[in-house]
């Protein structure tokens, strides 16, 4: 999940900072709950600490880490229900952004999306690892954000991935299902291809309500806390 070097030393080093702290908090190298402070992130990323503390501003505003006043910084955890909340968001928005795309795409768009999809199914390394499937699919959604040609809806909708792609390694590991993924991305990409808005957002709408099942399901299922009770 890590950017070309050649692109990173383009980016400022706040942006880096962030990157390279979300991209750990998303593979769960920083675990949710865990305690950390600005100087060992610092240490890690090699950077000082302006661009650190500019970092977590941002991903503290996403609701990605929690900052204390003189206790550091808390990795915030994302419950089965906030997970159910977030996907909600993302079936209002990415519909919308899979229509745009198919208005404004173009064949090279469609034949970059394609090459995609197919290194992805036939990686004989890749099938099954979450890491590969998560790179593909946060490549082909950020790409139909970017084919919207809307830069608001288009960081909404990146925003909103970012924090569901962290469920598959928190919750969704053990439901992954990387055929029935690549079918739904294709249906996607066929309505597009097809200049078909109409299509395109029904193809997104069925893709985001699959994954909402699995997790509402999963959330059903979860063990419930039992309440201890007051001693008298």
């Amino acid at each position: 999940m890590q950017k070309a070097k050649g692109k990173e030393e383009t980016l400022s080093l706040s942006e880096q900072a962030y990157i390279a702290i979300k991209d750990r908090i998303i593979t769960l190298f920083f675990a949710p709950g865990q305690y950390l402070n600005e100087a060992s992130i610092c240490e890690q990323l090699g950077m000082g600490r302006t661009p650190v503390h500019q970092a977590l501003q941002r991903l503290q505003a996403e609701g990605l880490v929690d900052i204390v006043p003189r206790k550091g910084v808390i990795i915030q955890p994302d419950s089965m229900g906030q997970v159910l909340e977030i996907l909600d968001a993302r079936l209002v928005v990415e519909p919308e952004i899979a229509a745009r795309a198919a208005e404004h795409c173009r064949p090279e768009d469609v034949a970059e999306i394609r090459s995609l999809l197919d290194h992805h199914r036939d990686d004989p390394h890749g099938g099954g690892r979450i890491d590969s499937f998560v790179e593909c699919d946060r490549a082909f959604h950020n790409k139909l954000s970017d084919l919207s040609q809307s830069r608001i809806l288009g960081e909404f909708a990146k925003a909103l991935h970012e924090r569901s792609t962290r469920a598959w390694y928190l919750h969704l590991w053990q439901t992954l299902d990387t055929e029935a993924s690549d079918r739904q991305h294709r249906a996607v990409l066929n309505a597009i291809e097809a200049r078909d808005p109409q299509g395109a957002a029904a193809a997104m709408r069925q893709h985001l309500a699959a994954l909402r099942d699995k997790v509402a399901q999963l959330h059903q299922h979860a063990p419930k806390r039992v309440p201890v009770p007051r001693s008298r």
